[in-house]
Protein backbone atom coordinates (compact mmCIF):
# COMPACT_ATOMS: atom_id res chain seq x y z
CA UNK A 1 0.00 0.00 0.00
CA UNK A 2 2.86 2.36 0.81
CA UNK A 3 4.17 2.00 -2.74
CA UNK A 4 1.31 4.22 -3.90
CA UNK A 5 3.06 7.13 -2.16
CA UNK A 6 6.27 6.58 -4.13
CA UNK A 7 5.42 8.72 -7.23
CA UNK A 8 4.32 11.66 -5.08
CA UNK A 9 7.39 11.38 -2.84
CA UNK A 10 9.64 11.12 -5.89
CA UNK A 11 8.16 14.26 -7.46
CA UNK A 12 8.37 16.09 -4.14
CA UNK A 13 12.02 15.13 -3.78
CA UNK A 14 12.96 16.12 -7.34
CA UNK A 15 11.07 19.42 -7.52
CA UNK A 16 11.14 20.60 -3.88
CA UNK A 17 13.77 18.94 -1.70
CA UNK A 18 16.59 18.80 -4.26
CA UNK A 19 16.20 22.46 -5.41
CA UNK A 20 16.11 23.57 -1.77
CA UNK A 21 19.39 21.88 -0.88
CA UNK A 22 20.92 22.92 -4.19
CA UNK A 23 19.96 26.52 -3.45
CA UNK A 24 21.60 26.28 -0.03
CA UNK A 25 24.77 24.95 -1.66
CA UNK A 26 24.83 27.71 -4.29
CA UNK A 27 24.40 30.34 -1.57
CA UNK A 28 27.94 29.54 -0.41
CA UNK A 29 29.46 30.16 -3.86
CA UNK A 30 30.26 33.13 -6.10
CA UNK A 31 28.56 31.50 -9.11
CA UNK A 32 27.24 34.00 -11.64
CA UNK A 33 24.43 31.72 -12.77
CA UNK A 34 25.81 31.00 -16.25
CA UNK A 35 29.47 29.93 -16.36
CA UNK A 36 30.48 26.48 -15.03
CA UNK A 37 33.36 27.92 -13.00
CA UNK A 38 32.81 29.11 -9.45
CA UNK A 39 34.34 28.83 -5.99
CA UNK A 40 33.03 28.57 -2.46
CA UNK A 41 33.12 31.86 -0.55
CA UNK A 42 31.69 30.75 2.81
CA UNK A 43 29.24 33.18 4.38
CA UNK A 44 30.21 36.15 2.17
CA UNK A 45 26.80 36.20 0.45
CA UNK A 46 25.03 36.13 3.80
CA UNK A 47 27.19 39.02 5.03
CA UNK A 48 26.25 40.99 1.92
CA UNK A 49 22.63 40.80 3.08
CA UNK A 50 23.40 43.13 6.00
CA UNK A 51 25.20 45.71 3.83
CA UNK A 52 22.82 45.63 0.86
CA UNK A 53 21.33 49.17 0.59
CA UNK A 54 18.22 47.88 -1.22
CA UNK A 55 17.35 44.98 1.08
CA UNK A 56 15.55 46.95 3.87
CA UNK A 57 13.18 48.71 1.46
CA UNK A 58 12.58 45.52 -0.54
CA UNK A 59 11.85 43.60 2.66
CA UNK A 60 9.47 46.31 3.89
CA UNK A 61 7.61 46.41 0.57
CA UNK A 62 7.28 42.62 0.69
CA UNK A 63 5.61 42.95 4.10
CA UNK A 64 3.28 45.61 2.68
CA UNK A 65 2.30 43.37 -0.22
CA UNK A 66 1.74 40.38 2.04
CA UNK A 67 -0.29 41.97 4.81
CA UNK A 68 -1.84 44.76 2.72
CA UNK A 69 -3.21 42.41 0.08
CA UNK A 70 -4.38 39.99 2.77
CA UNK A 71 -6.33 42.71 4.59
CA UNK A 72 -7.92 44.14 1.45
CA UNK A 73 -8.79 40.79 -0.10
CA UNK A 74 -10.39 39.43 3.05
CA UNK A 75 -12.39 42.53 3.93
CA UNK A 76 -13.68 42.94 0.38
CA UNK A 77 -14.07 39.19 -0.11
CA UNK A 78 -16.17 38.82 3.02
CA UNK A 79 -18.28 41.84 2.10
CA UNK A 80 -18.89 40.48 -1.39
CA UNK A 81 -19.68 37.02 -0.01
CA UNK A 82 -22.28 38.44 2.40
CA UNK A 83 -23.84 40.34 -0.49
CA UNK A 84 -23.69 37.41 -2.93
CA UNK A 85 -25.24 35.11 -0.33
CA UNK A 86 -28.52 37.02 -0.63
CA UNK A 87 -31.04 36.19 -3.34
CA UNK A 88 -31.25 38.58 -6.27
CA UNK A 89 -31.47 38.32 -10.04
CA UNK A 90 -28.13 37.91 -11.82
CA UNK A 91 -26.34 36.66 -8.70
CA UNK A 92 -24.60 33.84 -10.56
CA UNK A 93 -23.36 36.15 -13.32
CA UNK A 94 -22.01 38.65 -10.80
CA UNK A 95 -20.20 35.91 -8.91
CA UNK A 96 -18.55 34.79 -12.14
CA UNK A 97 -17.51 38.37 -13.00
CA UNK A 98 -15.88 38.88 -9.60
CA UNK A 99 -14.05 35.55 -9.79
CA UNK A 100 -13.04 35.87 -13.45
CA UNK A 101 -9.77 37.86 -12.88
CA UNK A 102 -8.43 34.98 -10.74
CA UNK A 103 -8.51 32.79 -13.85
CA UNK A 104 -6.14 35.15 -15.71
CA UNK A 105 -2.39 34.57 -15.46
CA UNK A 106 -0.92 37.17 -13.05
CA UNK A 107 1.66 38.29 -15.64
CA UNK A 108 -1.10 38.91 -18.20
CA UNK A 109 -3.11 40.79 -15.58
CA UNK A 110 -0.04 42.91 -14.84
CA UNK A 111 0.52 43.81 -18.49
CA UNK A 112 -3.15 44.68 -18.95
CA UNK A 113 -2.95 47.03 -15.97
CA UNK A 114 0.32 48.48 -17.30
CA UNK A 115 -1.53 49.73 -20.37
CA UNK A 116 -4.10 51.26 -18.04
CA UNK A 117 -1.61 53.14 -15.83
CA UNK A 118 1.27 53.95 -18.20
CA UNK A 119 2.00 57.63 -18.80
CA UNK A 120 1.98 57.69 -22.59
CA UNK A 121 -1.31 56.54 -24.12
CA UNK A 122 -2.39 54.86 -20.92
CA UNK A 123 -6.15 54.28 -20.71
CA UNK A 124 -6.51 56.16 -17.42
CA UNK A 125 -4.59 59.19 -18.68
CA UNK A 126 -6.58 59.19 -21.93
CA UNK A 127 -9.79 59.38 -19.90
CA UNK A 128 -8.37 62.20 -17.75
CA UNK A 129 -7.28 64.15 -20.85
CA UNK A 130 -10.73 63.65 -22.33
CA UNK A 131 -12.21 65.47 -19.34
CA UNK A 132 -9.62 68.25 -19.43
CA UNK A 133 -7.29 67.01 -16.67
CA UNK A 134 -3.52 66.67 -16.98
CA UNK A 135 -1.87 63.29 -17.48
CA UNK A 136 -0.21 61.73 -14.42
CA UNK A 137 2.84 59.47 -14.39
CA UNK A 138 1.14 56.92 -12.12
CA UNK A 139 4.10 54.53 -11.93
CA UNK A 140 6.79 57.15 -11.27
CA UNK A 141 6.43 57.61 -7.49
CA UNK A 142 7.32 54.52 -5.38
CA UNK A 143 4.47 54.96 -2.88
CA UNK A 144 1.93 55.33 -5.67
CA UNK A 145 3.35 52.32 -7.50
CA UNK A 146 3.12 50.17 -4.36
CA UNK A 147 -0.50 51.27 -3.88
CA UNK A 148 -1.36 50.41 -7.50
CA UNK A 149 0.23 46.96 -7.12
CA UNK A 150 -1.80 46.36 -3.95
CA UNK A 151 -5.01 47.37 -5.73
CA UNK A 152 -4.32 45.28 -8.85
CA UNK A 153 -3.41 42.15 -6.88
CA UNK A 154 -6.47 42.61 -4.66
CA UNK A 155 -8.80 42.98 -7.65
CA UNK A 156 -7.39 39.83 -9.19
CA UNK A 157 -7.73 37.55 -6.17
CA UNK A 158 -10.63 39.00 -4.19
CA UNK A 159 -12.84 36.48 -5.98
CA UNK A 160 -10.93 33.60 -4.37
CA UNK A 161 -11.66 34.98 -0.90
CA UNK A 162 -15.28 35.55 -1.90
CA UNK A 163 -15.68 31.89 -2.92
CA UNK A 164 -14.12 30.65 0.33
CA UNK A 165 -16.43 32.84 2.40
CA UNK A 166 -19.46 31.85 0.32
CA UNK A 167 -18.67 28.21 1.04
CA UNK A 168 -18.37 29.04 4.74
CA UNK A 169 -21.66 30.95 4.79
CA UNK A 170 -23.51 28.14 3.06
CA UNK A 171 -22.21 25.65 5.65
CA UNK A 172 -23.69 27.61 8.56
CA UNK A 173 -26.79 25.74 9.79
CA UNK A 174 -29.94 27.72 9.05
CA UNK A 175 -31.33 26.99 12.54
CA UNK A 176 -28.65 29.20 14.10
CA UNK A 177 -29.69 32.15 11.97
CA UNK A 178 -33.39 31.50 12.60
CA UNK A 179 -32.81 31.26 16.36
CA UNK A 180 -30.97 34.58 16.33
CA UNK A 181 -33.81 36.22 14.41
CA UNK A 182 -36.37 34.85 16.88
CA UNK A 183 -34.31 36.31 19.74
CA UNK A 184 -34.47 39.70 18.01
CA UNK A 185 -30.79 39.94 17.04
CA UNK A 186 -29.94 42.95 14.90
CA UNK A 187 -27.92 42.43 11.67
CA UNK A 188 -24.64 43.58 13.25
CA UNK A 189 -25.09 41.38 16.34
CA UNK A 190 -26.09 38.46 14.11
CA UNK A 191 -22.87 38.86 12.15
CA UNK A 192 -20.66 39.44 15.20
CA UNK A 193 -21.91 36.64 17.46
CA UNK A 194 -23.16 34.02 14.99
CA UNK A 195 -21.84 34.42 11.44
CA UNK A 196 -18.30 35.60 12.15
CA UNK A 197 -17.36 32.87 14.68
CA UNK A 198 -18.73 30.15 12.40
CA UNK A 199 -16.69 31.59 9.50
CA UNK A 200 -13.38 31.16 11.31
CA UNK A 201 -12.32 28.06 9.30
CA UNK A 202 -12.94 29.97 6.06
CA UNK A 203 -11.17 33.05 7.45
CA UNK A 204 -8.13 30.97 8.37
CA UNK A 205 -7.91 29.38 4.91
CA UNK A 206 -8.40 32.69 3.10
CA UNK A 207 -5.89 34.61 5.22
CA UNK A 208 -3.18 31.96 4.86
CA UNK A 209 -3.62 31.69 1.08
CA UNK A 210 -3.67 35.47 0.60
CA UNK A 211 -0.71 36.00 2.92
CA UNK A 212 1.52 33.47 1.17
CA UNK A 213 0.49 34.81 -2.24
CA UNK A 214 1.19 38.40 -1.23
CA UNK A 215 4.57 37.68 0.36
CA UNK A 216 5.82 35.92 -2.78
CA UNK A 217 4.25 38.41 -5.19
CA UNK A 218 6.23 38.58 -8.44
CA UNK A 219 4.30 38.64 -11.72
CA UNK A 220 2.31 41.85 -11.28
CA UNK A 221 5.33 43.77 -9.97
CA UNK A 222 7.46 42.53 -12.84
CA UNK A 223 4.85 43.61 -15.41
CA UNK A 224 4.24 47.07 -13.94
CA UNK A 225 7.81 48.11 -13.04
CA UNK A 226 11.34 47.78 -14.47
CA UNK A 227 13.49 44.98 -13.01
CA UNK A 228 15.72 47.39 -11.06
CA UNK A 229 15.06 47.65 -7.28
CA UNK A 230 15.66 51.41 -7.53
CA UNK A 231 11.98 51.81 -8.46
CA UNK A 232 11.16 51.43 -4.75
CA UNK A 233 8.40 48.88 -5.43
CA UNK A 234 10.33 45.61 -5.64
CA UNK A 235 9.56 42.50 -3.60
CA UNK A 236 11.94 39.79 -2.42
CA UNK A 237 10.84 37.63 -5.36
CA UNK A 238 11.57 40.30 -8.00
CA UNK A 239 14.78 41.34 -6.26
CA UNK A 240 16.27 37.85 -6.21
CA UNK A 241 15.41 37.54 -9.91
CA UNK A 242 17.18 40.85 -10.55
CA UNK A 243 20.27 39.67 -8.67
CA UNK A 244 20.38 36.47 -10.72
CA UNK A 245 19.47 37.67 -14.22
CA UNK A 246 20.65 41.29 -14.27
CA UNK A 247 23.57 41.47 -11.84
CA UNK A 248 24.66 37.82 -12.27
CA UNK A 249 25.01 37.07 -8.57
CA UNK A 250 23.44 33.62 -8.37
CA UNK A 251 24.97 32.95 -4.95
CA UNK A 252 23.44 36.08 -3.44
CA UNK A 253 20.17 35.38 -5.27
CA UNK A 254 20.11 31.97 -3.56
CA UNK A 255 20.51 33.69 -0.19
CA UNK A 256 17.53 35.94 -0.96
CA UNK A 257 15.53 32.86 -1.97
CA UNK A 258 16.34 31.14 1.33
CA UNK A 259 15.39 34.28 3.28
CA UNK A 260 12.10 34.50 1.37
CA UNK A 261 11.34 30.82 2.03
CA UNK A 262 12.11 31.06 5.76
CA UNK A 263 10.21 34.32 6.17
CA UNK A 264 7.06 32.97 4.50
CA UNK A 265 7.37 29.70 6.47
CA UNK A 266 7.62 31.51 9.82
CA UNK A 267 4.88 34.07 9.10
CA UNK A 268 2.42 31.50 7.73
CA UNK A 269 2.94 29.13 10.65
CA UNK A 270 2.56 31.92 13.22
CA UNK A 271 -0.60 33.09 11.46
CA UNK A 272 -1.97 29.55 11.39
CA UNK A 273 -1.24 29.15 15.11
CA UNK A 274 -2.94 32.46 15.90
CA UNK A 275 -6.11 31.66 13.96
CA UNK A 276 -6.29 28.13 15.33
CA UNK A 277 -6.32 29.59 18.84
CA UNK A 278 -8.95 32.16 17.86
CA UNK A 279 -11.07 29.46 16.27
CA UNK A 280 -10.89 27.34 19.42
CA UNK A 281 -11.87 30.32 21.61
CA UNK A 282 -14.81 31.34 19.43
CA UNK A 283 -16.20 27.88 18.88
Amino acid sequence: MNLFYAPALLLFGVFVVFPLFEGIRISFTNWNGYLPNYKYVGFANYQRLFTDPYFPSVFWDTILYGFGCTLLQNVLGMGLALFMDTKFRGRGVLRAVVYLPAMIAPLIMGYVMFYVFQYTRGALNDIMLLFGSEAVDWLAAPNRTVTIILIVNTLQYVGVSMVLYLAGLQNIPAMYIEAAHIDGARPWNLFRYVTFPLLMPAITSSVILNLIGGLKLFDIIRALTPPSPSTGAASLSTYLTYQYANVERAGYSAVLGIVTFLFILIVSNLTMWFFDRKEAQML
